[in-house]
């Protein structure tokens, strides 16, 4: 077997493969004596039928599948070997006049190289790094939310202003039958807030859910709908009252704050505070990094040139897929690809000249801070090490878990390598700006 190369241009090439008798005809002949051994044809006792027979039955099969496992298996290596970068995979030339009954056959591929190119992470214009600040009135929010939250219901006989009322909301013609607690300073409605006011348990009144809410998605849970028929919904529901309380405030007392953050972590509102602002910053920190390595992604896309063996990738993505594509169908999928195929090139050559490796034992670590997370929103802040172990070994054991790992793993790896190398400019944002300019 003899395999070369011919260079169109910088990111094109073919390479031929020559295959003569000797390669096979072994690999064939032994098949087909298998064949031979196992077949069951009518007029013949099994193992003694001519081998003549069999090669007329199967012969061009077993030579083309076993041809193509050589080209396949010999090709792979060569381009092992040879160090070639390609781009998808190597595609057939067709050859209308190919002869499989030739002793020396000829195979043809055409391969799209990937392209050299360098990567300047210091890009001339800087990229911004937002660094997400509570503020005094989201901690005062959180604070009294917190107060409310640990708070006492109180019972009273009759609905004010900033009383809890839980109660049936009723629509029949909508289907609308749900049971809810709804706090008064949550309803934009002044008129529904004056029609609650004074009412006692067991009066009913009639409300319109247009501008009920000051928040649309409480209607949501309220009259329990999807939001497709709240944004469409403009009735009248009845609402029939159970139960009026008042929340309590908590006191704001060691109790509450060995509760909430263990002993002694906190023992005043101003370290409860400092301590809010330290863990909603952090919260941030994820957004915030989530953002600058958009952003950075984007810039590198923008700020690296280089070209692509275009018309070879059409013409790989046109025939790769489970069915054949035609042109302009493959012309449009290059162009929703070649953005992240760019980026890929870019970041595979970031991570090579970077030497960025995910290695077992730091993913493991990885995986058991990623459980540590998950277990603290379900209130579990404080697993044991065996805990932690044990469930990691099982995440480790699924390929799909550890593959998404590893993935997440290299971000937070390219993340520190931006922030320490890349040309970044740091903006302190509220999280009301932050979402302004970044969603807005």
């Amino acid at each position: 077997m003899n395999i070369t190369k011919e260079q169109i241009d910088e990111l094109n090439a073919v390479v031929k493969v020559a295959i003569s008798k000797d390669d096979y005809e072994g690999r064939v002949n032994k098949i087909l004596n298998d064949y031979r051994r196992q077949a069951n044809i009518p007029g013949f006792r099994k193992g003694q039928v001519p081998l003549g027979l069999i090669k007329k039955q199967y012969g061009k099969a077993v030579l083309v599948d076993e041809v193509n496992k050589l080209l396949q298996d010999n090709l792979n290596k060569y381009l092992t070997e040879e160090k070639l970068d390609v781009l998808g995979n190597p595609l057939p030339k067709q050859q209308d006049d190919f002869d499989w009954d030739s002793d020396e056959l000829a195979f043809e591929f055409e391969l799209g190289l990937a392209p050299n190119f360098e990567v300047q992470l210091k890009t001339k214009k800087p990229v911004v790094h937002y660094k997400i600040v509570a503020d005094k009135k989201m901690l005062e929010d959180q604070v009294d939310r917190i107060k409310k939250q640990y708070g006492k219901l109180i019972s009273k006989d009759s609905v004010e202003k900033g009383f809890e009322v839980t109660g049936t909301f009723v629509n029949e013609a909508e289907e609308i039958e749900n049971r809810t607690t709804i706090e008064l300073v949550k309803l934009k409605s002044k008129k529904a807030v004056d029609a609650l006011v004074g009412k006692k348990v067991g009066d009913t009144v009639t409300l319109k859910t247009k501008g009920l809410f000051k928040e649309n998605y409480l209607l949501l849970s309220a009259l329990g709908i999807t939001n497709e028929k709240a944004e469409k919904l403009d009735a009248e529901v009845t609402f029939t009252i159970e139960e009026i309380n008042e929340r309590q405030p908590a006191e704001l007392n060691q109790e509450l704050f060995d509760k909430l953050f263990g002993k002694d972590v906190v023992k005043s509102e101003k370290e409860l505070k400092q301590k809010i602002k330290e863990d909603t910053e952090k919260q941030f920190e994820q957004q915030s990094d989530q953002k600058l390595l958009n952003d950075v992604t984007e810039r590198l896309i923008e700020t690296t040139k280089f070209d692509l063996p275009t018309e070879f990738l059409k013409k790989w993505i046109q025939i790769s897929g489970e069915k054949m594509l035609s042109e302009d169908e493959a012309k449009d999928e290059f162009e929703k690809s070649e953005k992240g195929l760019r980026y890929q090139l870019i970041e595979g050559k970031i991570i090579k000249e970077h030497g960025l490796q995910v290695q077992f034992d730091e993913l493991k670590e990885f995986a058991k801070g990623f459980i540590k997370s998950q277990m603290a929103q379900y209130g579990h802040m404080n697993p044991s090490e065996d805990e932690l172990e044990n469930i990691a070994n099982r995440v480790m054991g699924n390929q799909d878990e550890v593959k998404r790992l590893s993935e997440q793993l290299m971000s937070q790896k390219l993340l520190d390598l931006y922030k320490e190398k890349a040309n970044l400019k740091t903006k302190e944002v509220t999280y009301d700006n932050f979402v302004k300019e970044v969603y807005q």
